[in-house]
């Protein structure tokens, strides 16, 4: 899943979830740098999840997202179907690719990418070189550079981080992430045991709340405890009151 917007939920994830706060899907979203050691035993090996997304509360697409482990490598593939006016002025990444290896500390990403379609060119990619500590960024026709530290995320790879994480113990997460036109760094407030309806059922969530300068976005995720932490709703509101929102449909995890 994603955090991020262009009048598309979750091209992101994932997905609603881009980058630029909403202006391309709720994709935009959370990674720590402190994980625990051993975790990745203990995560499911594959993740087939769909979500609904909304602005406003009227329904502008669907998202479906596959996270597969495969030995000491990951693949994850979020894809994006607009519907209605949106797909119709949808012009953002509507599918999205983060592949890279399984350590003891969580995933880590090596290669990045977001295209409309399957046969387009990526419109953003990001490529990790980790001996070097580097992170090349491409987009808008540019290559740029700029340095990158230990735990830093994409953002596809990003929510499915946080099954690697000792999140349920924490109150605060801090997290660098990539959406293949900058790094940045991010903040956000945790709260347990909040329970919500879905469509999968009531479920009891963490409640992540970005900490915002003022005239940020508003940014929150939802983590269901009782499904390895994946995310099932998340929320985006713009400056000018405009709301996103992405919401879980389907769930499987498997071992």
């Amino acid at each position: 899943m994603t955090l991020a917007t262009n009048h598309v939920p979750g091209s992101q994830s994932s997905t609603l979830m881009q980058c630029s706060p909403c202006k391309q899907g709720l994709i935009v979203l959370i990674a720590c740098l402190a994980m625990v050691s051993g975790a990745a035993f203990a995560t499911p090996k594959a993740v087939k999840a769909s979500y609904s997304g909304y602005m406003n509360g009227l329904p502008i697409g669907s998202i479906t997202e596959h996270f597969e482990i495969d030995g000491g490598s990951y693949r994850i593939v979020s894809e994006t179907k607009p519907m209605g006016l949106a797909a119709f002025v949808q012009r953002q990444p509507l599918k999205f690719l983060s592949r890279g290896q399984v350590t003891r500390e969580g995933l880590r990403p090596s290669h990045f990418e977001g295209r409309r379609t399957s046969a387009d060119p990526p419109q953003v990619a990001a490529d990790f070189d980790w001996p070097n500590a580097q992170l090349v960024l491409k987009h808008n026709g540019k290559v740029e550079s700029v340095p990158v530290t230990s735990g830093t995320q994409d953002r596809l790879s990003i929510m499915y981080q946080f099954m690697f994480m000792p999140i349920e113990k924490m109150r605060q997460v801090e997290f660098a992430m990539t959406n293949g036109r900058k790094l940045d760094r991010y903040r956000y407030r945790i709260t347990p045991d909040v329970e919500i309806d879905t469509p999968i059922g009531r479920v009891k969530t963490l409640h992540l709340v970005k900490q915002r300068e003022a005239g940020d976005t508003t940014t929150e995720v939802w983590l269901s405890t009782q499904h390895q932490l994946m995310p099932v709703k998340l929320l985006i509101v713009e400056k000018d009151g405009m709301r996103f929102d992405q919401v879980i449909q389907s769930l499987e995890l498997r071992d």
